[in-house]
């Protein structure tokens, strides 16, 4: 099968990311507690795409959860699929990045990072044939733009071969009024020109 490894960083990643998974297990027929509720075989059929089987048929996710600072993480672990995700694979620092480009990208994210490619590589090892990775994360932040942008050059450069799409919000006056969003998302655009096939 072709496995897609779904990697979600920053609040806005995270954010995304929960309900994505939220939609996609609920047209899995997988309930949030991991286990096949469905009534279709088509269901199962593609099943292996996104999710791995665990020990006594539980479908968890294959998703690595990344932030600089618990907030987030803690709301995704406690909402309605929090359950679903493994344990090792919510990664997150202390200090944030202060919707600062640089410190996700170079010194708070850079030191977090080795630790995101070590569950990175876990989750490659368990795939048969991989395809690709997805992220989500906003480019007006410092985690979402900063963090994701590093890791996605890291993984690009282990991972030469394989897909890299990226589903990267872009940031509005009308919405946010962060002075400094459009510095983080000209400084992101760049890598994402350097290092995906594909951005949404």
């Amino acid at each position: 099968m072709r496995e897609i490894v779904h990697i979600q960083a920053g609040q806005c990643g995270n954010q995304i990311g929960a309900k994505f998974w939220e939609v996609i297990s609920d047209e899995h027929g997988i309930d949030p507690s991991g286990n096949y509720v469905g009534d279709s075989d088509l269901q199962l059929e593609r099943i292996s795409v996104y999710y791995n089987e665990a020990s006594s048929h539980k479908y968890v996710p294959r998703a690595i959860l990344v932030d600089l600072e618990p907030g987030t993480m803690d709301s995704v672990r406690s909402g309605a699929f929090g359950h679903l995700f493994r344990p090792d694979n919510f990664i997150f620092g202390q200090s944030g990045a202060g919707n600062n480009w640089a410190k996700g990208h170079y010194t708070e994210g850079a030191e977090l990072v080795d630790s995101v490619l070590d569950v990175v590589r876990k989750e490659c090892e368990n795939c048969d044939c991989l395809q690709g990775f997805q992220l989500t994360h906003s480019l007006g932040g410092g985690t979402g733009s900063g963090m994701g942008t590093l890791l996605i050059s890291k993984v690009r450069e282990e991972y030469p071969d394989r897909i890299m799409n990226t589903f990267s919000v872009v940031p509005s006056p009308k919405v946010s009024d962060t002075v400094v969003e459009p510095y983080n998302a000209t400084l992101s655009i760049h890598q994402l020109v350097e290092n995906t096939d594909e951005t949404y």
